[in-house]
């Protein structure tokens, strides 16, 4: 398994009975998520991506296998929580991408990739507040592909750790990829994390079978699931400060320390957190 890791991985914390834990690490599902919803024809997508280095028939072909392909790997993975990659898609589809095809792929993505504009001043928040960043993506493409849409929208420097299923066994919702998340952030108790998504079966059902919490954040076109019982809705990321300032307040945790208790990291909590009362 890969995962991008934070040294000092923390253990849980003493609390009392009835306490939740503080809030140590927030770990983001990406599209959807961190990405704006919106949906896409990826039919079109691979159609057009391929009309510009294919000869018409056969463009047309590849287009399909290529999209059969992926298909029937998303659904493997919704059965079974097995990951898969576009390599897998490719081998699959029986095509031989080379480096202009996907060049000319990533470039189709890009205006379905754009990080939600409040994400920065968020991750900015909760850093501040010592609490880590973490994503974790069910994804076909690789870390590189992530890392340079972060890097494009100035957030990955603020992303603690990140785990993309591309890279290991799993998929969510199954347990080992919330696991691993929790690695790469360096935290072990599950009851300090908690997971912001909009899949209610991935997201909300995997993060609390996990032991964390689950906050979704709803989008129409996303199958609802009986058994998910998120802790909290929310319409969009701009209200998840102001719902982990409620939480910390509720369960006692005064800037990050309770009877004594200190950040994990020593360093100073933000004033909007040390006023609670």
């Amino acid at each position: 398994m890969t995962a991008q890791q934070t040294p000092g991985r923390q253990a849980p914390e003493e609390r009392a009975p009835g306490r939740r834990a503080p809030v140590q690490a927030v770990i983001f599902d990406w599209g959807g998520t961190l990405t704006p919803w919106h949906s896409v024809d990826h039919a079109a997508l691979w159609r057009d991506v391929c009309a510009l280095h294919f000869a018409t028939e056969l463009a047309e072909r590849n287009a399909t296998a290529i999209r059969a392909a992926e298909r029937e790997l998303w659904l493997a993975a919704e059965r079974d929580h097995r990951s898969a990659t576009l390599d897998h898609v490719f081998q699959r589809a029986g095509v031989a991408p080379d480096e202009a095809f996907l060049a000319s792929y990533a470039a189709a993505w890009e205006p379905h990739t754009l990080t939600d504009p409040g994400a920065r001043a968020l991750f900015l928040w909760l850093r501040a507040a010592g609490i880590r960043v973490g994503v974790l993506s069910n994804t076909m493409w690789p870390r590189s592909a992530h890392e340079q849409i972060f890097l494009r929208d100035r957030v990955l420097d603020l992303i603690d750790g990140a785990v993309y299923s591309s890279e290991i066994d799993w998929t969510k919702p199954h347990p080992e990829a919330f696991r691993a998340a929790m690695a790469a952030v360096g935290v072990s108790d599950p009851a300090g994390c908690v997971f912001v998504g909009d899949r209610p079966y991935d997201d909300v059902y995997g993060a609390k079978r996990a032991g964390m919490r689950a906050v979704l954040v709803p989008n129409s076109e996303v199958p609802a699931y009986p058994a998910a019982e998120p802790d909290a809705v929310i319409a969009g990321l701009a209200d998840l400060a102001p719902l982990i300032e409620a939480w910390q307040a509720a369960d006692g945790w005064r800037g990050g320390e309770r009877d004594g208790q200190q950040r994990a990291d020593g360093g100073p909590w933000p004033g909007a957190i040390r006023q609670i009362n």
